[in-house]
């Protein structure tokens, strides 16, 4: 007997492969659609710019944080508005592995793909600090503790302690710190920053000793230093601080009182209220100049360069008075008489 053939027909063998087609090609183009929509919202996200908080923030990564730790510090800080995207862009452009631990600043405004570069590249942050002539310790410590870019060692240490930090053999630091700009990686220890003030003070201070004038009343550098902070806070014009070093020094050669406002309001601080009444000059005090002979018993300010040479090299004068001219300069006298006069002349 013959067997029947049998035979299966596949209906529309064609048509799903072509169905198949379709699907594959809709999703390579959704995929392609997703993957430059994703590239556009990325590129956008890397270029768009932040502006800064208060127009610089500095910030810390420290050594072992992973992106995603990074990222929420940048977050934190104001300087990137989605931290899950700012790992992503770190990823997608290869640098993971080459963020450096440091301390960093960003000013003004800044794009994530600027972060990304600054961080990766180790620019480290550069911050500065400027100590003015004629500041108080007090006023220095202010800029000091005020300052964002420093590691503040000395904010619960007394001045004393600070020394004692320092090793300076002095029991009162007024007056021992240069007045200068200091430029410092962000991080940096305020005590460094006194540290090289104070090195910077007595290097100035030697050289102008070591050319002082032979006959000269005071007898130690720390004296000089005293009478140099005295000389700054009195001097309005610059060209006049020979003369005013010069008064001071024939006052003290003579065995005359000093009678200097600066002292007497140094000694009053905080009580000071901008206005010095003449009972004040009247109280004694070891800083009242008035009341008691020779210098105070410490420096009352913070003294340039300029004001430590006039006042260890004065000029050649026999001045003992000078009054304030009302513009910033004085008048100077060699006698009582001559004074009274210029006193009645610009001052009543």
């Amino acid at each position: 007997m013959r067997r029947k053939s049998r035979s299966i027909m596949f209906a529309d063998g064609g048509g799903s492969g072509r169905g198949l087609g379709r699907l594959v090609t809709l999703l390579v183009v959704v995929g392609l659609v997703i993957v430059v929509g994703g590239g556009i919202w990325l590129g956008n996200f890397a270029t768009s710019s932040v502006q800064v908080p208060g127009d610089s923030v500095y910030f810390n990564i420290d050594r072992g944080l992973g992106v995603g730790q990074v990222a929420r510090i940048l977050e934190a800080n104001g300087l990137v508005s989605d931290a899950s995207a700012f790992v992503l862009l770190v990823r997608v452009l290869g640098k993971s592995g080459d963020i450096k631990a440091g301390s960093y600043q960003a000013r003004d405004t800044v794009s994530p793909l600027r972060l990304v570069e600054k961080i990766t590249r180790g620019e480290f942050a550069q911050g500065q600090i400027r100590f003015i002539e004629g500041w108080t310790f007090r006023q220095m410590r202010a800029a000091l503790d005020a300052h964002p870019a420093l590691t503040h060692e000395t904010a619960d240490l007394s001045g004393p302690e600070i020394l004692e930090r320092l090793g300076v053999d002095q029991k009162h630091p007024e007056g021992l710190f240069f007045p200068d700009t200091y430029h410092f990686a962000a991080g940096t220890s305020d005590l460094t920053i006194l540290r090289q003030a104070y090195d910077k003070m007595q290097d100035v201070l030697a050289s102008a000793w070591d050319e002082r004038d032979s006959k000269h009343p005071v007898k130690t550098k720390y004296q000089g230093l005293i009478l140099a902070s005295i000389v700054e806070k009195e001097t309005g014009d610059p060209a006049e601080r020979e003369m005013v070093a010069a008064v001071f020094v024939n006052r003290l050669r003579k065995g005359m009182r000093l009678q200097t406002d600066p002292t007497v309001i140094y000694g009053l601080g905080e009580q000071f209220d901008g206005n010095l009444r003449k009972r004040d000059l009247q109280t004694d005090s070891p800083y009242n100049t008035y009341t008691r002979y020779g210098l105070p018993p410490t420096p009352i300010a913070l003294p340039g360069e300029a004001a430590i040479h006039a006042t260890l090299k004065p000029a050649q004068t026999s001045a003992l008075y000078f009054v304030s001219k009302g513009d910033g300069t004085h008048q100077f006298s060699n006698s009582l008489a001559e004074h009274n006069r210029a006193v009645d002349r610009f001052q009543r």
